[in-house]
C-alpha cells in the first residue's frame, strides 16, 4: 500500500458535477453551499438539461468564474445528462450535487485529505435528511465498512450522492464514466464500478443534507431503481462472463430486493397476479417477502400499499 502522508490539496481541483433540469425551487440554496466552501480551488460544471424555468436566470446572477454553464443539445434522463457533462470534469477530483441539497461549507477540505491513501478512489461522509421542520443524520454514528466494499455494497447500497468525491485518476481507469443507459441508478453504477478497483473510506461526520420531498425522482419512480438495477446486473454480466459465478450469493440477495420492490410496486396498483409472480423470485429471507405474499390475498391491500409508501418520506426523518 501507497500512502502520502500529510499532502497539502489546496492547490488539488475538484470538478462539482451539477446536473439541473427545472430545478429553481432549491437552486439558489444549493449553488450557495458551494461558493463557502473552505477549499475554495473547485470548479462547478452545472449542466443545464434544457430546464425551462428559472434556473439559468439564477445561475446567471453570479458572476464567480468558477461557475461554468453548459446547455445540453437536447433533453436527457438523468443518467445521460451526467454522462454528457462527465467530459468537462477536469479536476484531481470530482464530487455531485443535485440542485436540491447542500453542502456544509467544510465538506470539500475534510473529505480531500482522506485521499492522502492512494488506494483509496471513493471517500463519502454522513450526511441529514431533512425538510423544512425534521432532520435526521443517515448513519447517526453507526457507520458502514470502508475498505474493498464492492460485495457490501452489492447486498446494502450504503452510499448518498450527495456526500460522495471520487479520485479522478481511478475513473479514469474506468472504460467510461456516466452510463446513459441508466436514469436513476447511474449513480449507483459508477460507484459500484469504481469499488470494484478501488477503496472506499469515510470521514466520519455529517458534511452534506440530503433534501426529502415528495417531488423527489427517488419517491415518484421508486420501482424505476429496481428495474434498472436488474439491467444493470444483466450488463455486468455481459461485460464480464466471470461476474455471475464471483458474486453469484451477492447477486441473488440484489435480486430478491429488487424483485420485492418490484411486488410492492405491482400490488400498490391492484395488478395482484403479477404480484405473485414477483414475490415468488424473492428468496424468502426477509419478514416483507412473506408480508407482501399474504397481502396478495387481503381485500383493499393496494389502498394499504399506497398509505405505507406515503408514510415512507415522513419515516425517514423520524
Amino acid at each position: 500500500m501507497v500512502k502520502t502522508k500529510n499532502k497539502n490539496h489546496n492547490q488539488d481541483l475538484v470538478s462539482i458535477l451539477m446536473n439541473c433540469y427545472n430545478g429553481e425551487a432549491y437552486l439558489r440554496e444549493s449553488i450557495e453551499s458551494i461558493i463557502t466552501q473552505t477549499h475554495e480551488n473547485w470548479e462547478l460544471i452545472f449542466w443545464d438539461n434544457k430546464s425551462t424555468d428559472s434556473s439559468k436566470q439564477i445561475f446567471d446572477s453570479y458572476s464567480d468564474s468558477r461557475l461554468k454553464y453548459f446547455l445540453a443539445p437536447e433533453h436527457s434522463n438523468l443518467g445521460g445528462g451526467r454522462s454528457s457533462a462527465f467530459k468537462h470534469l477536469n479536476g484531481d477530483y470530482i464530487a455531485i450535487l443535485d440542485v436540491d441539497d447542500l453542502w456544509l461549507s467544510s465538506k470539500l477540505e475534510k473529505q480531500i485529505n482522506l485521499f492522502d491513501d492512494s488506494e483509496v478512489g471513493i471517500v463519502i461522509s454522513d450526511t441529514m435528511f431533512f425538510d423544512d421542520s425534521n432532520e435526521r443524520a443517515l448513519y447517526d454514528g453507526n457507520y458502514p465498512p470502508e475498505g474493498n466494499v464492492f460485495r457490501n455494497l452489492l447486498t446494502k447500497y450504503f452510499v448518498s450522492l450527495e456526500t460522495v468525491m471520487f479520485r479522478k485518476s481511478i475513473l479514469d481507469k474506468l472504460d467510461y464514466g456516466f452510463d446513459s443507459d441508466f436514469s436513476y441508478i447511474a449513480d449507483f453504477d459508477l460507484v459500484l464500478r469504481t469499488a470494484k478497483i478501488s477503496k472506499l473510506a469515510i470521514h466520519k461526520e455529517v458534511l452534506a443534507k440530503w433534501r426529502v420531498h415528495e417531488d423527489s425522482d427517488s419517491w415518484k419512480s421508486s420501482v424505476t431503481f429496481s428495474n434498472e438495477r436488474e439491467l444493470w446486473i444483466t450488463k455486468q454480466i455481459n461485460q464480464d462472463p466471470k461476474f455471475l459465478n464471483d458474486y453469484s450469493k451477492e447477486i441473488s440477495i440484489l435480486q430478491s430486493k429488487n424483485f420485492l420492490l418490484m411486488a410492492i410496486n405491482a400490488l400498490s396498483n391492484g395488478e395482484r397476479l403479477k404480484t405473485l409472480g414477483y414475490i415468488s423470485k424473492t428468496n424468502f429471507k426477509v419478514w416483507y417477502d412473506y408480508a407482501v405474499l399474504f397481502l396478495c390475498f387481503i381485500p383493499f391491500s393496494n389502498k394499504l400499499i399506497q398509505y405505507s409508501q406515503k408514510r415512507r418520506i415522513k419515516r425517514l426523518l423520524k
